[in-house]
């Protein structure tokens, strides 16, 4: 069952698990649209949303990492992906905590935690508190703000 999207969840990061300020990417809003896809960009650059169940990754069962699009740092695991019905690739918890950063978003008269690449900032999405368990997450994600890199055989 869906829960209200207005509670918050939980993903505390503590001052030594941070993404370290030394190698994060920055660019200008210009630099990223001269080498994005325009579909790309709108979505982690302009904080957009794909369609519902375009998912680009729907059919992968291929054992690997999912990564940002924009700086390729690893954000989800395969084996942590699941079929949550949405229509967005969904995972129930992320490769490591320090690889996103979440914030409150109240866009769109709604209250929901924002997911964003915590290397370049690229937006990827939203996570709720009625996922499976272990965690209870779902990481509602993007999947044009993704790549997949296949685990070494």
């Amino acid at each position: 069952m869906m829960q209200s999207c207005a509670q918050q969840t939980t993903h505390s990061v503590s001052e030594s698990e941070r993404f370290p300020d030394s190698l994060k990417i920055v660019k200008t809003d210009e630099e990223w649209k001269k080498i994005l896809p325009k579909e790309v960009y709108d979505v982690t650059r302009k904080e957009g949303t794909e369609c519902a169940f375009t998912d680009k990754f729907k059919e992968n069962k291929e054992t690997g990492i999912y990564c940002c699009y924009c700086c390729g740092l690893e954000l989800f695991e395969s084996s942590h992906k699941f079929n949550s019905g949405t229509g967005w690739p969904s995972y129930f918890q992320v490769h490591k905590k320090q690889n996103v950063s979440i914030e409150r978003d109240t866009s769109l008269g709604m209250i929901r935690d924002e997911v964003s690449c915590a290397r370049c900032d690229a937006h990827l999405g939203h996570v709720f508190t009625d996922g499976p368990k272990p965690t209870g997450l779902r990481f509602c994600i993007n999947s044009v703000a993704l790549v997949f890199k296949k685990a070494d055989k």
